[in-house]
């Protein structure tokens, strides 16, 4: 088992059987110390974090699995909080996707001339650049294309998929009556037909979750749903 990748949440370990291992960890994006899911540094380290992340990630992954949609997830052990998964080519040099249902966080910084914190957005997506130096841009599907990430037939797939998955999770948090804001996902090509696939996690750590208007830290979602 070699380590090839150390990611802000998590390490990723070849296995040399086809697959990857996923070891999360305890950090998570923020700054000034409190937690941000839409940050791109780790802002604070918090004790169980990883394991709390990896347990919901787990029931989400099965439960996308089940209805057909392609995903990276094998298997996981709830006692190593590792994730066993095939391994995926990115777009490009990667992207993040981002479903809003309430206007929050960057969306607002970006278009508060003309939204009110907190509106309700109809499963608008997004896509930016996974690029640290330049605070991950905003990309859009022109860009995507003439840039050679995205062709026109990938994005309207990564659109339809990202909203497919982000109502699954929506549906289930509203189970335990908490809100989904918005969410960020993860996809790339696995498999000899490079097929397109959900892929990184699905936890308190990269969605924003509210229960009677109250934000639900990471840990506070994990007890809340599982």
């Amino acid at each position: 088992m070699n380590l090839i990748y150390k990611g802000k949440t998590k390490d990723v370990y070849d296995l040399e059987d086809g697959k990857y291992l996923l070891q999360f960890k305890d950090d998570v994006t923020g700054e000034n110390g409190k937690f941000d899911p839409g940050a791109n540094t780790v802002g604070l380290t918090i004790d169980g974090v990883g394991l709390s992340g990896l347990k919901l990630t787990k029931m989400f992954f099965e439960k996308i699995n089940d209805v057909g949609i392609k995903t990276h997830y094998v298997d996981s052990d709830l006692e190593k909080a590792t994730m066993t998964v095939y391994p995926a080519t990115m777009f490009g040099k990667g992207i993040e996707v981002i479903c809003r249902y309430k206007a929050v966080g960057s969306f607002i910084r970006r278009y508060g001339m003309y939204a009110k914190e907190g509106q309700d957005l109809d499963t608008y997506v997004e896509i930016t650049l996974k690029d640290d130096e330049r605070q991950d841009p905003l990309i859009t599907k022109d860009a995507l294309e003439m840039l050679g990430i995205l062709s026109e037939d990938e994005y309207n797939i990564l659109v339809d998929m990202t909203k497919k998955v982000s109502n699954i999770i929506r549906e289930e948090l509203a189970k335990k009556d908490i809100d989904l804001y918005d969410i960020k996902l993860e996809f790339g090509r696995i498999g000899d037909k490079k097929e397109i696939a959900l892929i990184d996690e699905i936890s308190g750590g990269n969605m924003r979750a509210y229960k009677n208007g109250k934000h639900l830290e990471p840990l506070v979602l994990e007890k809340e749903m599982i």
